[in-house]
């Protein structure tokens, strides 16, 4: 379905039963929700999935005009989880939307009842991957096969076979809201360290990261141990989406997290 929003129409999808605890999923840059497909029928037994396209992105609109930051991202998200009628939800973020998920956090602690973050980095100086596509406003959109070689690290070797509906979802963004997006997430984490914001924030922490990303480190996975009672689970021989590599190993550990943090917002 599609909320018109003050700034632009905003895509939502929603699996589950209506009456189940909610499970928001916000997908990543230059991605939609549909990165998601593959995990939320392992969801939707027990949760209300819900997830959204953020502004720029997927079936969402693409204005000139917005502000594409990280927290105007996390504004619009609340105001679609209002629309919807959700008072609660656990927020769930892959890369970085789990900065979204965080501004969310922080913005609304009276709507996010738990935090997950997977193959979010935590900080700006853990980033492994290059700062550019290469690619200038003249020669948008990128073929399909430049979208598979500069979106490539966003797996965990080299080969792998990046869906079609990924390499869609790139080639249907803007020059400008790609662009604007990938700096929007950059500005977030250089303001201040995700972990430090999660430990002011006071939420129950999942952090989930595939051992061989070539985006952030992995080893900074570790960082977030700072914020009090985060689990941090690593999973070996996937990379940054894990979800996508491994949906049933990634989803092991976001429905333990989430049986049991569930009920507090009932």
């Amino acid at each position: 379905m599609i909320l018109p929003l003050d700034d632009g129409d905003i895509y939502v999808c929603q699996d589950g039963p209506r009456d189940a605890p909610a499970l928001l999923l916000i997908h990543g840059s230059g991605v939609s929700s549909r990165s998601w497909d593959a995990l939320v029928p392992l969801l939707t037994e027990s949760h209300r999935v819900i997830r959204i396209d953020l502004l720029g992105h997927g079936r969402s609109a693409k204005p000139a005009d917005r502000d594409y930051a990280i927290p105007e991202q996390a504004r619009r998200v609340g105001v679609a989880l209002d629309r919807l009628g959700v008072p609660h939800a656990i927020v769930v973020g892959h890369s970085s939307g789990g900065s979204v998920a965080t501004a969310l956090a922080e913005q609304r602690p009276d709507l996010v009842t738990a935090l997950a973050l997977i193959n979010t980095g935590p900080r700006r100086d853990a980033s492994i991957a290059p700062e550019s596509t290469g690619i200038g406003p003249s020669q948008w959109p990128p073929t399909d096969e430049q979208t598979r070689r500069f979106t490539s690290n966003g797996f965990s070797r080299a080969g792998y076979q990046i869906p079609q509906e990924i390499v869609d979802d790139v080639r249907l963004m803007t020059y400008h809201s790609f662009t604007a997006t990938a700096q929007g997430s950059r500005d977030y984490l250089e303001q201040q360290a995700l972990p430090d914001r999660l430990m002011a924030l006071g939420k129950p922490l999942q952090v989930i990261f595939g051992e061989e990303d070539r985006r952030w480190r992995s080893s900074s996975a570790a960082d977030y141990r700072a914020v009090p009672g985060a689990n941090v689970a690593m999973l070996p021989g996937v990379g940054h989406s894990p979800m996508l590599e491994d949906p049933l190993r990634t989803a092991a550990p976001l429905l333990a997290f989430t049986a049991i943090h569930a009920a507090r917002g009932d």
